[in-house]
Protein backbone atom coordinates (compact mmCIF):
# COMPACT_ATOMS: atom_id res chain seq x y z
CA UNK A 1 0.00 0.00 0.00
CA UNK A 2 1.48 3.37 -0.95
CA UNK A 3 2.43 6.01 2.43
CA UNK A 4 -0.81 8.28 0.27
CA UNK A 5 -3.10 5.64 1.20
CA UNK A 6 -1.93 4.62 4.15
CA UNK A 7 -2.22 8.43 5.39
CA UNK A 8 -5.43 8.94 4.02
CA UNK A 9 -6.78 5.56 6.09
CA UNK A 10 -5.94 7.83 9.43
CA UNK A 11 -8.92 10.15 8.37
CA UNK A 12 -11.12 7.44 8.08
CA UNK A 13 -12.58 6.86 11.25
CA UNK A 14 -12.76 10.96 11.92
CA UNK A 15 -14.36 11.66 8.59
CA UNK A 16 -16.71 8.67 9.19
CA UNK A 17 -17.90 9.52 12.77
CA UNK A 18 -18.63 13.93 11.52
CA UNK A 19 -20.51 12.06 8.64
CA UNK A 20 -23.05 9.99 11.01
CA UNK A 21 -22.79 12.21 14.07
CA UNK A 22 -23.11 15.70 12.11
CA UNK A 23 -23.80 15.58 8.53
CA UNK A 24 -26.60 13.04 8.18
CA UNK A 25 -28.63 14.39 10.90
CA UNK A 26 -28.27 17.90 9.82
CA UNK A 27 -28.96 16.51 5.73
CA UNK A 28 -31.91 14.67 7.61
CA UNK A 29 -33.35 17.61 9.40
CA UNK A 30 -33.65 19.66 6.19
CA UNK A 31 -35.30 16.84 4.33
CA UNK A 32 -37.81 16.44 7.19
CA UNK A 33 -38.27 20.74 7.27
CA UNK A 34 -40.11 19.96 3.90
CA UNK A 35 -42.26 17.42 5.00
CA UNK A 36 -45.50 16.91 7.59
CA UNK A 37 -43.90 14.38 9.44
CA UNK A 38 -45.35 13.78 12.86
CA UNK A 39 -42.18 12.32 14.24
CA UNK A 40 -43.95 8.81 14.73
CA UNK A 41 -45.83 7.83 11.45
CA UNK A 42 -44.13 6.02 8.87
CA UNK A 43 -45.68 8.08 5.90
CA UNK A 44 -45.78 11.46 5.42
CA UNK A 45 -46.52 14.27 2.71
CA UNK A 46 -43.93 16.90 1.01
CA UNK A 47 -44.97 20.23 1.97
CA UNK A 48 -42.27 22.40 0.24
CA UNK A 49 -41.65 25.67 2.24
CA UNK A 50 -44.91 25.89 4.43
CA UNK A 51 -43.11 24.91 7.55
CA UNK A 52 -41.55 28.21 6.86
CA UNK A 53 -44.01 30.30 6.31
CA UNK A 54 -45.45 28.78 8.95
CA UNK A 55 -42.68 29.83 11.53
CA UNK A 56 -42.67 33.13 10.50
CA UNK A 57 -46.47 33.52 11.43
CA UNK A 58 -46.40 31.36 14.28
CA UNK A 59 -46.60 34.26 17.88
CA UNK A 60 -44.89 31.73 19.75
CA UNK A 61 -41.38 30.92 17.33
CA UNK A 62 -41.18 35.27 17.04
CA UNK A 63 -41.48 35.32 20.75
CA UNK A 64 -38.59 32.73 21.39
CA UNK A 65 -37.03 34.87 18.78
CA UNK A 66 -37.33 38.12 20.64
CA UNK A 67 -36.38 36.10 23.91
CA UNK A 68 -33.22 34.51 22.54
CA UNK A 69 -32.01 37.76 20.92
CA UNK A 70 -32.46 39.59 24.48
CA UNK A 71 -30.83 36.39 26.10
CA UNK A 72 -27.80 36.61 23.46
CA UNK A 73 -27.10 40.30 23.80
CA UNK A 74 -27.30 40.02 27.87
CA UNK A 75 -25.31 37.56 28.11
CA UNK A 76 -22.61 38.75 25.55
CA UNK A 77 -22.13 42.38 26.63
CA UNK A 78 -21.89 41.10 30.33
CA UNK A 79 -19.85 37.81 30.10
CA UNK A 80 -17.39 39.27 27.60
CA UNK A 81 -16.94 42.75 29.50
CA UNK A 82 -16.64 40.89 33.31
CA UNK A 83 -14.09 38.14 32.06
CA UNK A 84 -12.09 40.95 29.86
CA UNK A 85 -11.66 43.18 33.25
CA UNK A 86 -10.85 40.14 35.09
CA UNK A 87 -8.40 39.16 32.58
CA UNK A 88 -6.99 41.74 32.55
CA UNK A 89 -6.16 41.78 36.59
CA UNK A 90 -5.29 38.33 36.46
CA UNK A 91 -3.14 38.22 33.59
CA UNK A 92 -0.10 37.91 35.56
CA UNK A 93 0.95 34.31 36.76
CA UNK A 94 1.52 34.86 40.17
CA UNK A 95 0.06 32.45 42.67
CA UNK A 96 -3.08 34.64 44.09
CA UNK A 97 -3.52 35.36 40.21
CA UNK A 98 -3.61 31.17 39.41
CA UNK A 99 -6.06 30.73 42.14
CA UNK A 100 -8.63 33.20 41.89
CA UNK A 101 -8.42 31.60 37.94
CA UNK A 102 -9.12 28.13 39.85
CA UNK A 103 -11.69 29.52 41.58
CA UNK A 104 -13.77 31.44 38.95
CA UNK A 105 -13.31 28.04 36.34
CA UNK A 106 -14.88 25.89 39.39
CA UNK A 107 -19.01 26.78 38.08
CA UNK A 108 -17.94 26.25 34.46
CA UNK A 109 -17.14 22.06 35.40
CA UNK A 110 -20.55 21.86 36.95
CA UNK A 111 -23.58 20.78 34.55
CA UNK A 112 -25.95 23.25 33.51
CA UNK A 113 -28.60 21.29 35.27
CA UNK A 114 -27.05 21.48 38.80
CA UNK A 115 -26.60 24.88 38.03
CA UNK A 116 -29.96 25.75 37.46
CA UNK A 117 -30.95 23.98 40.16
CA UNK A 118 -28.81 26.15 42.60
CA UNK A 119 -30.00 29.31 41.09
CA UNK A 120 -33.74 27.95 41.41
CA UNK A 121 -33.16 27.92 45.11
CA UNK A 122 -31.11 31.03 44.89
CA UNK A 123 -34.00 33.09 43.34
CA UNK A 124 -36.48 31.85 45.18
CA UNK A 125 -38.96 34.68 46.13
CA UNK A 126 -39.52 33.33 49.78
CA UNK A 127 -36.49 31.50 51.11
CA UNK A 128 -33.60 32.76 48.17
CA UNK A 129 -30.34 33.94 49.11
CA UNK A 130 -31.03 36.70 46.44
CA UNK A 131 -34.17 37.94 48.35
CA UNK A 132 -32.88 37.29 51.73
CA UNK A 133 -29.68 39.17 51.35
CA UNK A 134 -31.56 42.17 49.96
CA UNK A 135 -33.72 42.37 52.91
CA UNK A 136 -30.75 41.92 54.85
CA UNK A 137 -28.87 44.80 54.04
CA UNK A 138 -32.33 47.04 54.18
CA UNK A 139 -32.61 46.90 49.96
CA UNK A 140 -36.28 45.59 51.24
CA UNK A 141 -37.84 46.98 48.63
CA UNK A 142 -35.74 45.71 45.68
CA UNK A 143 -36.33 42.37 45.77
CA UNK A 144 -38.40 40.80 43.30
CA UNK A 145 -40.17 37.63 41.60
CA UNK A 146 -36.64 36.84 39.75
CA UNK A 147 -38.29 34.23 37.34
CA UNK A 148 -41.53 34.83 37.95
CA UNK A 149 -41.71 38.23 36.69
CA UNK A 150 -42.84 38.09 32.82
CA UNK A 151 -39.90 41.44 32.52
CA UNK A 152 -37.37 40.32 34.58
CA UNK A 153 -37.09 36.42 33.88
CA UNK A 154 -35.06 36.08 30.72
CA UNK A 155 -32.51 38.63 32.30
CA UNK A 156 -32.14 36.44 35.07
CA UNK A 157 -31.51 33.17 33.70
CA UNK A 158 -29.27 35.10 31.55
CA UNK A 159 -27.27 36.44 34.72
CA UNK A 160 -27.10 32.40 35.55
CA UNK A 161 -25.64 32.07 32.15
CA UNK A 162 -23.10 34.65 31.81
CA UNK A 163 -21.89 33.96 36.08
CA UNK A 164 -21.55 30.34 35.23
CA UNK A 165 -19.11 30.54 31.89
CA UNK A 166 -17.34 33.62 33.48
CA UNK A 167 -14.47 31.75 34.22
CA UNK A 168 -13.76 30.27 31.10
CA UNK A 169 -13.79 33.15 28.64
CA UNK A 170 -11.53 34.69 31.57
CA UNK A 171 -9.17 31.84 30.82
CA UNK A 172 -9.67 32.36 26.89
CA UNK A 173 -8.89 36.60 27.65
CA UNK A 174 -6.12 35.38 29.54
CA UNK A 175 -3.80 33.40 27.36
CA UNK A 176 -4.33 36.09 24.41
CA UNK A 177 -2.98 38.74 26.36
CA UNK A 178 -0.13 36.45 27.68
CA UNK A 179 0.62 36.02 24.10
CA UNK A 180 0.79 40.05 22.98
CA UNK A 181 4.42 40.46 23.19
CA UNK A 182 5.96 42.73 26.81
CA UNK A 183 8.45 44.45 24.14
CA UNK A 184 5.28 46.88 22.42
CA UNK A 185 4.18 47.46 25.73
CA UNK A 186 6.87 48.55 27.14
CA UNK A 187 7.74 50.48 24.20
CA UNK A 188 4.51 52.06 23.83
CA UNK A 189 4.98 52.98 28.13
CA UNK A 190 8.42 54.90 26.71
CA UNK A 191 6.46 57.01 24.49
CA UNK A 192 4.68 58.08 27.02
CA UNK A 193 1.00 56.29 26.34
CA UNK A 194 -1.07 56.18 29.67
CA UNK A 195 -3.09 52.62 30.59
CA UNK A 196 -6.18 53.27 28.34
CA UNK A 197 -4.37 54.61 25.27
CA UNK A 198 -2.23 51.30 25.67
CA UNK A 199 -5.37 49.24 25.75
CA UNK A 200 -7.41 50.71 23.00
CA UNK A 201 -4.04 51.05 20.85
CA UNK A 202 -1.66 48.34 21.63
CA UNK A 203 -3.44 45.49 23.60
CA UNK A 204 -7.02 45.27 22.42
CA UNK A 205 -6.12 45.13 18.64
CA UNK A 206 -3.78 42.49 19.15
CA UNK A 207 -6.44 40.93 21.34
CA UNK A 208 -9.06 41.24 18.69
CA UNK A 209 -8.53 37.05 18.00
CA UNK A 210 -9.07 36.27 21.50
CA UNK A 211 -12.28 38.41 21.97
CA UNK A 212 -13.56 37.17 18.51
CA UNK A 213 -13.67 33.69 19.85
CA UNK A 214 -14.83 34.54 23.09
CA UNK A 215 -17.68 36.43 21.61
CA UNK A 216 -18.48 33.88 18.80
CA UNK A 217 -18.39 31.05 21.16
CA UNK A 218 -20.52 32.95 24.04
CA UNK A 219 -23.50 33.79 21.32
CA UNK A 220 -23.29 29.98 20.39
CA UNK A 221 -23.58 29.06 23.86
CA UNK A 222 -26.63 31.78 24.68
CA UNK A 223 -28.55 29.74 21.59
CA UNK A 224 -27.88 26.25 23.27
CA UNK A 225 -28.77 27.18 26.74
CA UNK A 226 -31.98 24.96 26.47
CA UNK A 227 -30.84 22.38 29.36
CA UNK A 228 -30.61 25.93 32.12
CA UNK A 229 -34.08 27.37 30.77
CA UNK A 230 -35.88 24.31 30.97
CA UNK A 231 -34.83 23.28 34.30
CA UNK A 232 -35.04 26.89 35.52
CA UNK A 233 -38.28 28.07 33.93
CA UNK A 234 -39.43 25.57 31.42
CA UNK A 235 -40.21 28.61 28.96
CA UNK A 236 -42.41 30.49 31.19
CA UNK A 237 -43.88 32.57 32.87
CA UNK A 238 -46.42 33.00 29.73
CA UNK A 239 -43.35 31.97 27.32
CA UNK A 240 -41.25 34.94 28.45
CA UNK A 241 -38.25 32.84 28.85
CA UNK A 242 -39.21 30.70 25.73
CA UNK A 243 -35.60 30.60 23.81
CA UNK A 244 -35.63 28.87 19.89
CA UNK A 245 -33.98 25.47 21.12
CA UNK A 246 -36.96 25.37 23.94
CA UNK A 247 -39.72 26.14 20.72
CA UNK A 248 -37.79 23.16 19.06
CA UNK A 249 -38.05 20.74 21.69
CA UNK A 250 -41.89 21.62 22.68
CA UNK A 251 -42.94 21.85 19.18
CA UNK A 252 -41.29 18.16 18.39
CA UNK A 253 -42.17 16.68 21.41
CA UNK A 254 -45.47 18.07 22.83
CA UNK A 255 -47.03 19.03 19.81
CA UNK A 256 -45.57 15.95 17.70
CA UNK A 257 -44.78 18.45 14.44
CA UNK A 258 -41.56 17.32 13.35
CA UNK A 259 -41.64 19.13 10.28
CA UNK A 260 -41.91 22.10 11.93
CA UNK A 261 -39.35 21.97 14.25
CA UNK A 262 -37.10 20.64 11.55
CA UNK A 263 -37.49 24.17 9.83
CA UNK A 264 -36.70 25.79 13.48
CA UNK A 265 -33.60 23.52 13.81
CA UNK A 266 -32.96 24.66 10.12
CA UNK A 267 -33.76 28.41 11.03
CA UNK A 268 -31.40 28.25 14.52
CA UNK A 269 -28.43 26.77 12.67
CA UNK A 270 -28.70 28.97 10.07
CA UNK A 271 -28.87 32.58 12.29
CA UNK A 272 -26.09 31.37 14.20
CA UNK A 273 -23.94 31.02 11.40
CA UNK A 274 -25.25 34.69 10.39
CA UNK A 275 -24.60 35.85 13.93
CA UNK A 276 -21.27 34.34 14.21
CA UNK A 277 -19.61 36.00 10.99
CA UNK A 278 -20.89 39.08 11.73
CA UNK A 279 -19.21 39.08 14.99
CA UNK A 280 -15.71 38.15 13.12
CA UNK A 281 -16.22 40.56 10.52
CA UNK A 282 -16.73 43.68 13.12
CA UNK A 283 -14.07 42.22 15.29
CA UNK A 284 -11.80 41.72 12.65
CA UNK A 285 -10.61 38.22 13.92
CA UNK A 286 -8.23 38.00 11.04
CA UNK A 287 -5.48 39.94 12.53
CA UNK A 288 -2.49 38.16 13.44
CA UNK A 289 -2.31 38.83 17.42
CA UNK A 290 1.65 39.30 16.74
Amino acid sequence: MKAGKRIALFFVPGLTLYAALFLYPTITGFYYSLTNWDGISPSYDFVGLSNYRELTEHIIFRKALVNNVKFMLFVVLVQTGLSLLLALRLARNTKRNVALRALYFVPTVLSSVSVALIWTFVFDPTQGLANGFLSGIGLGSWTQNWLGDTGLAIFSVAAVQAWAHIGQMVILFVAGLQAIPKELIEAARLDGAGALQIFRRVTWPLLAPAAALVVSYTTIQSFKAFDLIFTMTGGGPVYSTEILSTFIYNTAFSSYTFGLASAGSVFFLALIAVITYVQFRVIRADRVAY
